[in-house]
């Protein structure tokens, strides 16, 4: 089989297995952000038929939550203002510990130097709604750097080469103009199909369907340099005849995709606000019955009796008009049933527990007066409970493979400085620094707080008890658990020659005042031996 013909029987199946979630992931986003809805389950929507979505929404709880929850995550996870994440590797010396800082800063630069924010604040935002997203990482070939580009879910379909494994395969169907095509193609000498080359002379707008295949190589080269012969091959398939136009490589899997709750038997997931839709649309319903039940009770409700002279299909009220009637009977205000108090009382507990399925109760500041440090405490306990398994699974498959492929690109860019030959060979870890991953060590400064307390009172019965405590280590963890940024805390090497300094220091001072002292004691028995003459001498 042909490999274009390949390719697109692969695209049809991974189509067949998304069809069946996409309604899902449709009906989250229509009730709290309808234009990322576009293009699931149905065409793309103009921004009318958005429009038209947007009114049919009468309760705005949901989407104040859904944005609380998603700049929670964003915020605690890649805050663009401070260095979120450290490279380290096992056994490393202080040479090598300098140039892994140096990289991590370097690297943490690079990435929010450019559009990485904003892309990733649509990606977070696909992540509340459907469960998962795409994020395409590159270099810019144009102006040099890394580009991220946030691909829409209604253009991905994954899957993964292996069972349970992280996604490593995406296609993405796309559209370019004639025109369009022949920059992005016929410049590099790609194989364009000639009916595409002969459109974008006549109809260069007339738009063609092309599909990006990205999935892992069965054969390839370790550190390569030929795409072709790279880890993870790229082909680009137009759909005019079936015809590959372009095959390339990757270092590195350039398409994360990070999912919130995983669906059983698939590669997809759903995310936090499938668990609130229920809430979700009964609020709706009740404040649209409400604004109903509103009109009836400001204009009015009547009823009437044909009576001969007053006919009630033809009576309009309003003000400054006459009705002409047999009796003032005929004719009465009617009043309504409607119950507004228990409208309010339901709508305020679905708020309530809309907000605190989606977690904006506890992630959102709260009002009143400050609180304890022992409030605090346990808020940010509380926090890292309801986040810590959604953060574990972001970290796998979101910040380690992006921190993975941004310093591939940058490495061999030259972004950084030669690294020491003790590096040589050795796979770094990731030290994430950023909010959430402070607010899962906050248990171990709980538990350390709470210890040296315990042994500061233990310690006014029996001072011994403290030589328990490696009060340098503890306050090391502290320290580290509390995010405060390493340049100012000694390392085990640096405490050491400090306190020697320190201690020769106090030794050379205790020296010269014991010199002092010593010059003071023979002046003063020189002075008294003057004096002892000249008394002699004045006596004789």
């Amino acid at each position: 089989m042909e490999l274009g013909e390949r390719l697109f029987k692969r695209l049809e199946s991974l189509r067949g297995e998304r069809t069946p979630h996409e309604t899902t992931w449709a009906d989250c986003f229509m009730w709290t952000d309808p234009v990322r809805a576009s293009g699931l389950s149905g065409p793309m929507m103009s921004a009318s038929e958005i429009s038209n979505a947007v009114a049919k929404i009468f309760d705005s709880s949901a989407i104040d939550a859904k944005r609380i929850l998603a700049a929670s995550i964003m915020s605690g996870m890649t805050p663009a203002n401070s260095l979120w994440f450290k490279m380290q590797v096992n056994g490393e010396d202080d040479d090598s510990r300098r140039w892994l800082d140096e990289s991590s800063e370097t690297l943490w630069e690079n990435i929010h130097s450019v559009n990485f924010d904003s892309e990733a604040a649509d990606c977070v935002d696909d992540l509340m709604g459907a469960g998962w997203f795409a994020l395409y990482v590159d270099e810019d070939r144009d102006k040099g750097g890394l580009y991220f580009e946030h691909w829409p879910l209604a253009q991905c379909f994954i899957a993964s080469s292996k069972a349970a494994g992280q996604i490593d395969t995406v296609y993405r169907p796309y559209q370019l103009t004639a025109s369009q095509a022949v920059n992005e193609f016929s410049q590099r000498g790609d194989n364009l199909p000639a009916i595409i080359t002969q459109a974008a002379e006549i109809t260069p707008d007339k738009k063609f369907d092309f599909v990006h295949c990205i999935e892992p190589r069965e054969v390839h080269v370790v550190g390569a340099l030929r795409a072709k012969n790279m880890p993870i091959a790229s082909y680009m398939l137009s759909c005019e005849g079936k015809q590959v136009v372009r095959e390339s490589g990757y270092h590195e899997m350039p398409v994360i995709v990070a999912r919130w709750k995983k669906i059983p038997a698939s590669f997809y997931a759903v995310g936090p606000v499938l668990d609130a839709l229920p809430d979700i649309r009964t609020i709706n319903d009740i404040v649209r019955m409400e604004y109903a039940n509103l009109d009836l009770a400001i204009s009015g409700m009547w009823i009437a009796e044909d009576d001969g002279v007053l006919n009630p299909r033809t009576v309009k009220v309003g003000p400054r008009k006459i009705i002409v009637a047999n009796s003032v009977e005929s004719m009465k205000p009617l009043q309504p049933s409607a119950n507004f108090q228990l409208g309010d009382q339901r709508i305020v507990a679905l708020e309530a527990k809309i907000r605190k399925t989606l977690m904006a109760d506890q992630l959102q500041p709260q009002d009143g007066p400050a609180m304890t440090a022992t409030e605090v405490h346990v808020r940010v306990d509380l926090i890292r409970q309801l986040l810590g398994p959604i953060y574990g699974r972001l970290q796998a498959e979101y910040l380690k493979p992006l921190i993975d492929r941004c310093f591939g690109l940058a490495f061999r860019a030259g972004a950084f400085n030669p690294p020491p030959p003790t590096l040589g060979g050795k796979a770094f870890s990731i030290q994430y620094q950023s909010p959430l991953a402070r607010a899962q060590k906050l248990e171990e400064v709980t538990a350390i707080e709470r210890y040296m307390g315990d042994m500061t009172a233990m310690a006014q019965i029996d001072p011994s008890v403290l030589d328990n405590v490696d009060t340098d280590e503890a306050s090391r963890a502290t320290g580290q658990g509390l995010g405060v940024p390493d340049r100012i805390i000694r390392t085990p090497q640096q405490l050491l020659d400090f306190r020697q300094r320190k201690q020769q220091a106090q030794s050379a001072q205790q020296q010269q005042q014991m010199g002092q002292e010593v010059s003071g004691d023979v002046q003063k028995s020189l002075g008294s031996a003057v004096a002892n003459r000249m008394v002699g001498g004045a006596a004789a």
